[in-house]
């Protein structure tokens, strides 16, 4: 076997880590293929005989990358990083392979990968690297560009972005309970158990309509739009704080759902699908 061949087998033996750390920084399947192609070519005209070891490399020559494509990415506001919407509203014939995607989104959590968009790019790359793959900071520090202390604070920045935390544990497992009931409720068709969830006087807003048929007045006008319509995709997500719903499927965000609580029940509904709209939204997951 020549050194060419070796080479080839070798990174071959490394892609699906690659492509799993490159993901999770950015959230596209086709991004993610073209970041790990990229650091094929960089090995592949580097002296590979230097390298001591070649998979953590090969980790950093792809988290570079990533970093450079989300702060590209950033900079020509072709989707936002805060609010990062892969592909939500392109066409199917964009996307490589969905079902592949769709199981990716799945192994990591929808809810996870939707809050992700919301981190810096630095920060993202940061705590994915070390609280996903337990790189020690030491080795991100050079990546992303900073001391060792600013990269620790980088990471406590992102964990305490993705693990919310503004309302108490009571709170937010009363709400969970609501929420989780209202949604199992909208998956079955259950009318009774609908209502049972909503205050007297609930409200709906949807961005998504114009004029006057935006907003749902009352229980039963509400139970009836949504009995039996709730998306698979649907996933309890903290929303500024509180507990509300995204609804992603294969990990591209459509909207969101914030709920805001009286007495117990569930008084106003926000169906937020506007990216700018979504964009001030502070998204993080439950039980992270």
């Amino acid at each position: 076997m020549n050194e060419q061949d070796w080479l080839a087998n070798t990174f071959e033996a490394q892609r699906s880590n690659l492509q799993a750390v490159a993901y999770r920084m950015l959230g596209s399947l086709s991004e993610a293929e073209d970041a790990v192609q990229e650091s094929w070519f960089r090995l592949s005209r580097s002296d590979a005989r230097g390298i001591e070891n070649i998979a953590g490399w090969l980790t950093t020559v792809v988290s570079r990358i990533c970093l450079d494509m989300l702060r590209s990415r950033k900079s020509r506001r072709e989707e936002s990083i805060e609010a990062h919407l892969p592909d939500s509203f392109n066409s199917q014939e964009n996307i490589i392979d969905p079902e592949q995607e769709a199981l990716l989104a799945d192994s990591i959590g929808i809810a996870l990968l939707v809050v992700l968009g919301n981190l810096k790019p630095a920060e993202r790359i940061t705590f994915v690297l070390h609280d996903v793959f337990a790189m020690p900071f030491n080795e991100i520090a050079p990546i992303v560009g900073k001391s060792e202390a600013a990269t620790r604070q980088l990471a406590s920045r992102a964990r305490h972005r993705v693990r919310g935390g503004k309302a108490t544990e009571v709170d937010i497992t009363h709400q969970r309970d609501v929420v989780q009931a209202f949604l199992a409720a909208a998956h079955a068709g259950d009318f009774d158990a609908l209502v049972s969830a909503l205050d007297p006087d609930v409200i709906l807003r949807d961005d998504r309509q114009t004029g006057s048929s935006r907003i749902t007045r009352g229980p039963v006008a509400l139970a009836n739009q949504v009995s039996g319509r709730a998306q698979k995709a649907a996933q309890l997500a903290l929303v500024n704080g509180t507990v509300g719903i995204i609804v992603a499927p294969q990990g591209r965000l459509l909207y969101v759902l914030k709920f805001t609580m009286s007495h117990g029940k569930i008084a106003e509904v926000d169906l937020i699908s506007d990216p700018e709209r979504i964009n001030q939204l502070d998204l993080s997951v439950l039980n992270y």
